[in-house]
């Protein structure tokens, strides 16, 4: 579809609030585009074109990170071996980190669509919010759970990339520079960090969320938390327990 067309279809659907979904099992340069489109349109639709570079970076970050765990588990699909053994566990990250470049990356895309490995990118907005779900098919093995929550706290530590860079080199996948990518370039344009969530449900899913305020009137969903935490008298665990936490830095 060339992009005249695309952003007719784009902006009658932005025009009636309809929610967009993108499928892709490599996110490959038309892809890109499209995702640009999405993101350019809708915050422009709301006069917050500001915020597109952003939305769009991170929202790439969280679908290329989504590929490379559907790439893990086509792995150990493949090699018969299993996550719950730690030796099996590690030979597939050694693995990875050697299959990770563009190229090998993308030469995959067949075998994604051979297994149903897809990566589902999914837009709801309203004038006051832009939500992102960026969701994969399966829920994180328990090592992986680990790993993502001590990168969501490690992450707090970083005021930009840079900084990150210079601790841990070229070591970037074994170090989550998407998660840490993610968590910064938010935090650098105003936005709360826990405005970005990462969790497994039971609908055998595991989504990343960012939560995009598009007014100063919007009240985010961590300062509903935080207020309905004061008004009943708990503990923020105390709360948690009764919903499913967020993979997320925990800290007040």
């Amino acid at each position: 579809m060339d992009r005249e067309k695309l952003a007719e279809i784009l902006d009658r659907g932005i025009e009636r609030g309809r929610t967009i979904t993108l499928k892709t099992y490599y996110l490959s340069d038309y892809g890109e585009m499209v995702l640009h489109m999405v993101t350019s349109r809708i915050l422009a639709r709301y006069d917050r074109s500001d915020l597109n570079d952003v939305v769009y970076t991170a929202a790439k970050e969280l679908i290329i990170n989504a590929t490379k765990a559907n790439l893990k588990r086509l792995l150990f699909a493949r090699r018969g071996l299993s996550p719950d053994k730690e030796e099996d566990y590690d030979e597939i990250l050694h693995e990875l980190k050697h299959e990770l470049t563009e190229t090998r990356v993308r030469s995959y895309r067949p075998q994604f669509i051979e297994y149903n490995y897809p990566v589902l990118a999914t837009f709801y907005y309203t004038p006051e919010v832009l939500n992102i779900k960026v969701k994969n098919s399966f829920t994180l093995y328990p090592q992986e759970e680990k790993r993502i929550r001590q990168k969501f706290e490690k992450a707090e530590s970083f005021s930009s990339l840079l900084d990150f860079y210079l601790e841990h080199g070229d070591d970037t996948e074994g170090a989550g520079l998407g998660l840490t990518m993610v968590g910064i370039l938010l935090d650098q344009s105003g936005i709360d960090r826990h405005s970005f969530t990462l969790s497994s449900n039971k609908y055998n899913e595991t989504a990343a969320k960012l939560e995009i305020p598009l007014n100063e009137e919007y009240i985010p969903r961590r300062q509903v938390f935080d207020t309905e935490v004061r008004q009943r008298g708990l503990s923020p665990d105390e709360l948690r327990r009764q919903y499913k936490p967020p993979l997320k830095s925990e800290s007040q």
